[in-house]
């Protein structure tokens, strides 16, 4: 399993990230559902949010975030960090191990 650390950069305007958001946030539930992501959140004081996540490839995690309505709607841009999580905090060590969601 991999590790991502995804960035979403809004490059739409207010008002259309507000209309898009419930959506959005559908959206991600899926990815919990799944077990691929771990959390999710705005940024404080920026223009986009941040998304622990996990998948087998960067392809498979990018393909995952190809339907987010922000991404469908062009409304943000993504980035995707993959990164070793060599150390953790014991409570999402199922998480980590992949033995569980």
């Amino acid at each position: 399993m991999k590790f991502f650390l995804v960035t979403i950069t809004y490059i739409a305007e207010n008002k259309t990230i507000e209309k898009l958001r419930p959506e959005h946030r559908n959206f991600l539930d899926i990815g919990y559902s799944s077990g691929k992501l771990l959390l999710s959140g705005p940024m404080i004081f920026s223009n986009g949010g941040v998304v622990i996540a996990r998948d087998i490839s960067l392809e498979a995690i990018q393909d995952f975030f190809s339907s987010d309505p922000y991404l469908k709607a062009n409304a943000a841009e993504y980035t995707f960090k993959e990164f070793n999580p060599v150390k953790f905090n014991p409570i999402i060590e199922k998480w980590i191990n992949n033995n569980g969601k």
